[in-house]
């Protein structure tokens, strides 16, 4: 044909899908600004997109739009120096398989202009949903117990459910282990200074602090209390995908759940 082979072997270095593809992983990475490459693969997956996760890191390489680390700064939010009591860990070795199984709770703190907020939340460790949350500038008892009652009003938990926490005063005081007690929760507590022990808590406030708190400059009380319920709600129990679920969000992954152990009954909540 009187062609040179480099004619032959020319591929052209943008197509319309890829113009397409690539607007799309702009709009992923604006929308979770710490997504990885992975994370953003498996969403354009669930899409229907057939692209490799080499080509995704490649153009997210290219547009600066790879996530860095971004470097701690602690606050101290838990008290275990007092002489209330202490109870054993029982989720060493725990083989969780079921929701409503292991109840995780932990204490963070977000900045503002003029002091600290604290976050209280608790997770269902199966589906690493946030079933329960609260808000306040002071670091007490009630922050603890507001994000229990919450959880339990929206969960219903059985007996012999498990709740983990650390030793902080917050959990170990009067109050809040009767509310437990009353409920027929088991109480387990992870061993002083060792967060590895409660590490589906601590990988949760991880999420909250690289994904939202520093991404956003919060001045006010207000500002807070607008942002963290919806990213919890919103974002990171209806869209963020986790990649110990399968890439699922949690209530996606409890749906999922809810189906499988329960198809008779899925069968006849289903939408027409």
């Amino acid at each position: 044909m009187s062609l040179p082979r480099r004619s032959y072997y020319y591929r052209p270095r943008s197509t319309p899908c890829d113009e397409v593809l690539i607007d799309r992983i702009g709009d992923i990475c604006l929308e979770f600004p710490r997504y990885g490459y992975r994370r953003v693969t498996k969403q354009l997956h669930r899409e229907g997109w057939m692209v490799n996760h080499k080509k995704v890191a490649r153009i997210m390489r290219e547009k600066g739009w790879s996530c860095r680390a971004r470097k701690k700064r602690w606050v101290v939010t838990t008290n275990s120096n007092h002489g209330l009591s202490i109870y054993p860990n029982l989720i060493r070795g725990l083989a969780i398989s079921a929701i409503n199984q292991l109840w995780v709770a932990d204490i963070t703190y977000i900045r503002i202009m003029t002091c600290f907020v604290y976050l209280a939340v608790i997770l269902d460790a199966f589906s690493r949903k946030a079933i329960g949350y609260a808000l306040s500038q002071r670091l007490d008892t009630g922050l603890t117990l507001s994000a229990l009652k919450m959880a339990i009003s929206d969960r219903h938990p059985p007996p012999g459910c498990i709740h983990h926490s650390d030793r902080g005063v917050q959990y170990a005081s009067h109050e809040y282990v009767k509310e437990l007690t009353f409920y027929n929760f088991q109480i387990s507590m992870s061993r002083k200074a060792n967060p590895y022990e409660n590490a589906h808590a601590e990988s949760f406030i991880k999420t909250l602090k690289s994904e939202e708190v520093h991404l956003w400059e919060y001045r006010t009380m207000e500002d807070v209390l607008e942002r963290i319920p919806y990213f919890i709600e919103d974002v990171y129990n209806q869209k963020r995908l986790h990649s110990s679920l399968g890439y699922r969000p949690p209530c996606e992954f409890e749906a999922m759940v809810m189906v499988t152990q329960n198809p008779c009954q899925s069968a006849l909540i289903s939408p027409l």
